[in-house]
């Protein structure tokens, strides 16, 4: 669940601070906590300055990139992750301490720093050419899991006497998601991190119609893989919109690269910060030393 806000979560906190009022937050029998109060005594923890930094750069992000993130962006996301985690989905969102309400706005503010990211970012043709020999468009396969190198290799036996895979993977596979299904999984490309390494490199190395003919290790056990559909990688200049925001992908991992485009969104944010306790909050990213130059795709790669 942490890696579903991996950009963002790197640089602040996501919590939530009631606005400064002299309304009772809560009533004891040695008297009352009135808003103000829990205000002035949060407003000095590292915890209640992290909120306030938070509220600012959502407010700066959307007001500068807020058109180029649709709520169906914000939907497509969060319903990648329900089928992810399927039927554990709200155990996990309780686990994390968050609902879907919540989740929802972190995937749109880490949408936004995404943009902020894209905006604050040259792309030369070096560096699309560097990204493109990692690049493999999504291809599609099937796969049949099984716990022993041995049953695996009996599968590409059977394989090779010419039974089909799909019956194969209902009768040995031991992933219950995918064995009814011919061994069927999503598209991946590249820039997948739920699929074992050793999985996507066998996979991406077969054509159309190939299935491997060695057993495939991975941390799960071992995979025999069937190419269904790999499209041809064609040219870089036929890819640049994808490797552009592949290459973005990569900067949303770099502290150091968000904290330079943070930066650059908050100065632009003409944010004025005017409770004199909390002037300095934001002094990590406003300091005169803080980086004023666009950032360019080699620095941090």
């Amino acid at each position: 669940m942490k890696k579903w806000l991996v950009g963002l979560a790197g640089v602040f906190m996501s919590l939530t601070l009631v606005a400064c009022g002299s309304k009772t937050v809560a009533t004891t029998n040695g008297g009352k906590v009135t808003q103000s109060e829990y205000y002035s005594s949060m407003k000095k923890t590292s915890n209640g300055k992290q909120v306030l930094q938070q509220m600012i750069l959502n407010k700066v992000l959307e007001k500068q990139f807020g058109d180029k993130v649709k709520s169906s962006d914000v939907n497509n996301e969060l319903n990648t992750y329900k089928k992810q985690y399927g039927s554990s989905f709200k155990t996990v969102l309780q686990q994390n301490g968050m609902t879907e309400s919540s989740l929802k706005k972190d995937i749109r503010s880490n949408l936004l720093l995404k943009q902020a990211v894209k905006a604050n970012t040259k792309f030369s043709d070096a560096d699309l050419k560097k990204q493109f020999k990692s690049y493999q468009p999504k291809v599609t396969v099937n796969q049949i899991l099984v716990a022993k190198e041995s049953t695996a290799q009996t599968v590409i036996d059977k394989l090779n006497d010419g039974d089909s895979f799909s019956s194969l993977a209902k009768k040995y596979s031991t992933d219950t998601a995918t064995k009814n299904k011919g061994g069927r999984i999503d598209a991946f490309d590249n820039t997948n991190t739920t699929l074992d390494s050793n999985f996507r490199k066998a996979a991406f190395e077969l054509k159309n119609g190939e299935y491997t003919k060695k057993p495939v290790k991975t941390q799960y056990g071992y995979e025999v893989i069937q190419m269904v559909n790999h499209p041809d990688k064609g040219k870089w200049e036929d890819h640049k919109d994808e490797l552009k925001d592949q290459i973005v992908d990569s900067k949303m991992s770099d502290s150091t690269y968000l904290k330079s485009v943070v930066t650059k969104v908050l100065k632009k944010g003409d944010v004025t910060i005017e409770d004199n306790d909390l002037k300095n909050v934001l002094s990590d990213y406003l300091s005169s030393s803080s980086s004023d130059t666009t950032a360019t795709t080699s620095n941090n790669q």
